[in-house]
Order: C-alpha cells, then sequence, then structure tokens
C-alpha cells in the first residue's frame, strides 16, 4: 500500500502521480488521502459552512482523481481508492499509514514560508521514521 497525501496543491498532484508510478510498478494498491481539516476557536462560529466548503473539496478532489485516471487510463493502471478523514494533516496522515500498514508515504513539499521555521507535514513524517516518506518538490 502506497500512501498519498492530496490538498490541491500543485505538489500535492505531483506526490499522487509520483505515488500511482510507484504503486503501478510495485503492483501496490493506492492509497490518495485528504485530511479535512479540524474547526479552530476562531472558525467554530463558522462551523456549518467551513465544514460543508471541506466536503467539497474532498468531492473536488476526488472528481479530478477520476477524470485523470479516465484520462490516462492506458497509462495509469493502479489499483487505488480515495480517503478522507477530519484532523491535522500530520496526525491524519499518520494514522493512515500506520492502519493501512503503509509501505511508503509520498507529500508535496510544502509551499507554504513558515514551515521552513516550525516543520511541515512533510519533515514531521520524515522524522517519525516508521514509513519510508519521498517528498515530491
Amino acid at each position: 500500500m502506497i500512501v498519498a497525501g492530496l490538498d490541491g496543491s500543485d505538489s500535492s498532484w505531483r506526490a499522487t502521480a509520483y505515488a500511482a508510478g510507484l504503486a503501478r510498478r510495485q503492483n501496490a494498491t493506492l492509497a490518495v488521502a485528504y485530511i479535512q481539516p479540524v474547526l479552530g476557536a476562531a472558525t467554530a462560529l463558522a462551523g456549518a459552512a467551513v465544514e460543508e466548503t471541506t466536503r467539497e473539496i474532498a468531492d473536488e478532489l476526488l472528481d479530478a482523481l477520476r477524470e485523470a485516471e479516465h484520462r490516462l487510463r492506458d497509462v495509469w493502471r493502479v489499483d487505488w481508492r480515495f480517503l478522507t478523514v477530519r484532523g491535522d494533516p500530520y496526525a491524519g496522515l499518520a494514522r493512515l499509514a500506520d492502519e493501512l500498514r503503509a509501505d511508503a508515504v509520498v507529500v508535496g513539499a510544502s509551499e507554504q514560508a513558515g514551515h521552513r521555521v516550525i516543520g511541515s507535514v512533510a519533515v514531521r513524517l520524515v522524522k517519525a521514521g516508521r514509513w519510508p516518506v519521498t517528498v515530491v518538490p
């Protein structure tokens, strides 16, 4: 099982494509994971609207994956599934990777400058050291 984190960013799409190739070469299943953010105190008042938005994002990502599979059906022959859970991106990916007994985790490099200081999801996954992690730029 190869787990790929997808949040809609360019780097996460590249990571998903890389993970699909890896899964195809290893004859493994690809689990594409979208981690829906948890509501913070500041957004609690807009709870229903934020929750609906994250659900819409998950639906859009799934539709885009299906379209890519259809468009690339002669090239992208890989068994895959789309998973979505609520939570912190690091904790959600780590939990899924553990539950699925992932052979590898593939994520995109963070596109946010602040993550160089506080650490990105990718860095935290690598530091956890529980699975091989590939960070795709």
